[in-house]
This record gives C-alpha cells, structure tokens and sequence, in this order.
C-alpha cells in the first residue's frame, strides 16, 4: 500500500476476536489486541491512517444464541462495551472510527430475503424463513442498530474523544433511485424508495425520528424512539460515510395487504437494469 502511495486504510475489527464470547463478562482474547495492536502500528510507521470499522456483519455467535443478536435490546449494551474497549486500546493511535457498516444490509439481506446471516426471513420467501418474519425483524434489527451505534457515539464523546482528538461516524449505503416515467406517481415511488433505504437511518441521526413515508407505510410496525432515545440518536455523528454502488429506476405498485414485508412496503420497485456499473465510496462532513 505504502508503495502504491495509499495513505488511509480501511479496515474492520472482528468484535469475537476480541470478546470470544461476545460479553465484557467473558473475558477479553489478549492475541486479538496484539493484532489489531501491530497492525495499526505498522500502518502509522509507514505513513497510513486507519479507519477503523467496529462492525461488518460479523456479530459473535454468542449473542446471537444467547438472546437473538440484534432481534434483542441486549445488543446495545453489548456493543457499546465492545466499542469502549476499542476507544481505551487503540484510540491513542485511532482517530477515525466507523460504529456500523451498511445497517440497511444487515436489516434487508439478514433479516428481510434471508440471504445473509444469520437467514431470517418469512417462511413463504424463497430462502427458507428460519422462523424469521420480514414484515417486522428488518425493522427491529434497523432499530437496534442504530441505538446501539448512538450508545457507542455517546460514551466515545463523554469520555475519549477530548483527550484523543479523534472523529466518530456510521457508514450507510443506498441506491440512488431515479422516476421510471415522469408522473407523479413514479417521483413519489423513487422519493418512497430512497426514503426506505438513506432515510431510514439518516433521519433518527439527523432529527430522531423516523422518515413520514416510512410511518405512514409501515404504521405500528416500526418502532419507536423514546424521548431519550431519540436525543441520543440525534446528532449522533461527527461525518457520515456514504457507500454508493448503483442507480436505478423507481416505479409506482399498489401496496400489499397481506404478505407483508420491507421489501414491499414502500410500494415502489425498481428496475433490476443498473444506471452504473461501478463501486466507490464517499464520504463527507456534516
């Protein structure tokens, strides 16, 4: 990388290769912080800055036999105590911390089609529900997600971040949805579409709550913040990272009563032709 003259580098920390069972409580893998240890050493002795993800998908088995991993309000705890003894160990060195990668993916694709782990979805969906159901667990597993990335922000802000002098973000990914048509009803159906993937997680960060299209669409389904829930998700952020791979075109389709699911629930589809064929990553200041 050095050679190539790279001078950040991205990368993600397993969480149970630091708490093997998934918990403070039982006990910390000293062999995975010498790891993680040199390999941030090595990358600072040769002129590269690490940016650190604490989260891409891996969630320790542990929790997820436990208590259900992220279908559990466990999760948050968990995690933030995860996070800290990330900050304590390595942010002396680390000032570029990333809580979540891509949460939309971890809600539609873990827990909506069943296509990723742990393959929870509906019975009468192709990939075999698992006693899952995508009319409520995307939406659950959304929800904890972002509270337990808010939980991490807040103790890295009330305790580390004045004295390391580092930065603290998520990454989200989405689709950039264009009208199939110019009617009116295929702009609702690409604004509706966008809504339920960028939205859905940067409105809480932005004003703690969800976005209009989502509470009118997906009603008593969608969890709610509480009061203090919701100040702790606001605002919760010192960048955004935006992970951006396609654009395609939204249309307009009646809405489903029965077979509910987040994949249906915006009433809107897209094409399955892609805009672009390319793969990059953005990432901004707010």
């Amino acid at each position: 990388m050095k050679g190539l003259g790279f001078d950040a580098y991205r990368f993600s920390i397993s969480w149970s290769r630091l708490f093997p069972r998934g918990h403070l409580s039982g006990g910390i893998n000293t062999k995975g912080i010498h790891y993680y240890n040199n390999l941030i050493n090595e990358l600072l002795a040769n002129g590269i800055q690490p940016f650190v993800t604490l989260f891409h998908w891996d969630l320790p088995q542990a929790l997820e036999d436990e208590y259900g991993g992220l279908l559990s309000s466990k999760i948050v705890d968990d995690f933030r105590d995860y996070a800290e003894l990330c900050f304590k160990t390595f942010g002396d060195r680390e000032k570029r911390w990333i809580t979540l990668n891509e949460p939309l993916t971890v809600a539609d694709d873990a827990y909506a089609t069943g296509k990723k782990a742990p393959g929870r979805c509906s019975d009468w969906l192709p990939y075999n529900g698992n006693g899952g159901d995508s009319s409520t667990e995307p939406y659950i597993v959304a929800h904890h997600q972002l509270l337990a990335h808010a939980a991490a922000v807040q103790v890295y802000k009330d305790k580390y971040q004045m004295s390391q002098m580092g930065q603290i973000r998520i990454t989200l990914n989405c689709r950039w949805i264009l009208p199939l048509t110019n009617s009116s009803r295929d702009f609702s159906a690409a604004s509706r579409a966008i809504s339920f993937q960028y939205d859905w997680f940067m409105e809480p960060l932005k004003s703690g709550t969800y976005p209009a299209d989502m509470v009118a669409h997906v009603g008593k389904r969608l969890p709610k913040f509480s009061k203090e829930e919701s100040l702790m998700v606001k605002g919760s952020f010192d960048f955004i990272g935006l992970n951006y791979y396609t654009s395609k075109y939204g249309f307009d389709v009646p809405c489903k009563t029965e077979y509910l699911s987040y994949t249906t629930d915006s009433c809107a589809q897209s094409t399955g032709k892609k805009l672009l064929h390319s793969r990059f990553y953005i990432s901004f200041h707010c």
